[in-house]
């Protein structure tokens, strides 16, 4: 599962050959949720309210990004970092 994006101790990831809505992964402290590109948790929990707001930032300050992965994903294709928060 490639790893897109780090930041603040939060790992991103986004899996290859995943079905359903557009979605990436994201690991906190031994938590791990899956996200939309506008920020909602779809699965899983993370219960730092401060990590989740940052995720959600991330995610919307780079949804052009993170669709590109999903295409290339979808496609087999190798997967492009996307900057952190600084």
């Amino acid at each position: 599962m490639p790893v897109i994006s780090i930041f603040f101790g939060i790992v991103i990831r986004m899996f290859y050959r995943e079905h359903g809505v557009p979605h990436f992964h994201a690991e906190y402290q031994g938590q791990q949720a899956t996200f939309t590109f506008d920020g909602e948790i779809l699965a899983g929990s993370i219960s730092s309210r401060t990590a989740l707001r940052l995720i959600r930032e991330w995610s919307l300050a780079n949804r052009v990004g993170l669709e590109a992965n999903w295409t290339r994903a979808m496609g087999g294709e190798s997967l492009e970092r996307i900057a952190p928060l600084d």
